[in-house]
């Protein structure tokens, strides 16, 4: 089970596991805010209900804007899980097919690894482009690739619980929450935006 972790501004930080938030909170750290009924931590002293929501007691200065590295996790949910190519979702692919990164301007000739210049392929459009340009192999991109907005990117690839919902709706409204609605149940569409 996993902890929705928040804010003395009761802004969501992170989920972390229970156990940890069970750390926090006996260190005086955290507070239970939400608990997963019927279960519990037992020591030989005490009982501590398992948290699904925990607040911290102290705020946590987060940067306004905070880079995410390009990950593959996050590149994947960025471009829905889709080949940027050839337009081939990830349940599409099949046998020896699969999902890669591939660098829209090659690293051989100087591109570089950021949001900007990677996208999600297919392993066949990502071998047929090999070293080269898109425009050089008859290859089209189907979006642009920018960086996307962090709220809906760290919460899209992660499960959460609808007590958990609650907290992101109440900080960062419904939109944010239909966004990772949708992504847990279809993948990320138009995350890059906002």
């Amino acid at each position: 089970m996993n902890c929705l972790a928040l804010n003395a501004s009761f802004e969501p930080l992170t989920i972390v596991p229970a156990r940890r938030a069970v750390r926090l909170v006996l260190d005086g750290k955290a507070e239970i805010l939400e608990e997963v009924a019927g279960r519990r931590f037992r020591s030989e002293r005490r009982v501590v209900p398992c948290p699904a929501v925990i607040r911290l007691v102290r705020y946590i200065h987060v940067p306004y804007r905070f880079r995410r590295q390009v990950t593959n996790t996050f590149l994947f949910a960025r471009d829905d899980y889709t080949c940027q190519y050839c337009g081939k979702h990830k349940n599409e692919l099949w046998g020896r097919q699969f999902l890669t990164r591939d660098h829209v301007v090659p690293l051989s000739r100087g591109g570089l690894s950021g949001w900007d210049n990677v996208v999600t392929s297919c392993s066949m459009c990502n071998n047929r482009k090999g070293g080269r340009l898109p425009s050089e192999v008859g290859l089209r991109l189907l979006s642009e690739p920018a960086e996307p907005n962090y709220v809906h990117l760290v919460w899209v690839v992660r499960r959460v619980t609808s007590t958990q919902s609650k907290y992101i709706r109440m900080f960062y409204g419904d939109a944010a929450l239909d966004a990772v609605r949708q992504g847990q149940h279809e993948g990320v569409r138009d995350i890059s935006r906002g």
